[in-house]
């Protein structure tokens, strides 16, 4: 089932919640998930292009979090959801390494996300649009698609996403401007043809 938005209790800071969870508390461990399961599902979901793949990535970084929670420490990491970010996108990163071409190709799927008056035909186009997009942001080398989803996807700033990504924001400025660039060419020369 695909993780969907929750309102939580936000009285609790991530730092208190983990402190909790280290303790062996479950309901502060399903309290950080409610929290951020949505949000870090999309960015799975940036990266895999899958539903389901996305749901295990989500998956395997919250039981990872359960086993290990000592694994984010305050003070000695990023804050926590930019330290988790990184989790997903390795692990979304190390799925994708696994998977064929073939396979990567098959698992291409759109979430729907459409008007609910729009026509049959605005909505063709559009999936046609997206599918189009989707298929050449997942065919851009890795860091240029990890920035790229990062700051314009997910919304963190260029700060955050070079922490996310153990770059300077000077790196990660430079990848977003080569993504662009490969894009407009893609775009150019499928218009061309």
């Amino acid at each position: 089932m695909q993780p969907r938005r929750v309102e939580i209790d936000n009285s609790e800071t991530d730092p208190e919640l983990l402190a909790r969870i280290q303790a062996g508390e479950r309901a502060a461990f399903r309290v950080l998930v409610d929290r951020h399961n949505y949000q870090f599902y999309r960015v799975a979901y940036r990266f895999m292009n899958h539903q389901t793949e996305a749901e295990d990535v989500l998956q395997d970084a919250f039981v990872k979090l359960w086993e290990r929670p000592n694994m984010w420490q305050p003070g000695y990491n990023s804050s926590f959801t930019t330290w988790f970010c990184r989790v997903i996108i390795n692990l979304c990163l190390d799925r994708r390494k696994r998977r064929s071409p073939l396979a990567l190709a098959k698992t291409m799927e759109m979430t729907e996300f459409m008007d609910d008056h729009a026509t049959h035909e605005e909505i063709m186009i559009q999936r046609e649009r997206e599918t189009f997009l989707e298929s050449h942001i997942a065919a851009l080398p890795d860091r240029q698609r990890t920035a790229l989803n990062l700051c314009f996807y997910e919304g963190f700033s260029n700060q955050q996403a070079a922490e996310i990504m153990r770059l300077n924001v000077k790196a990660v400025q430079s990848l977003l401007m080569r993504a662009k660039t490969n894009l407009k060419m893609q775009l150019q020369k499928t218009m061309g043809e």
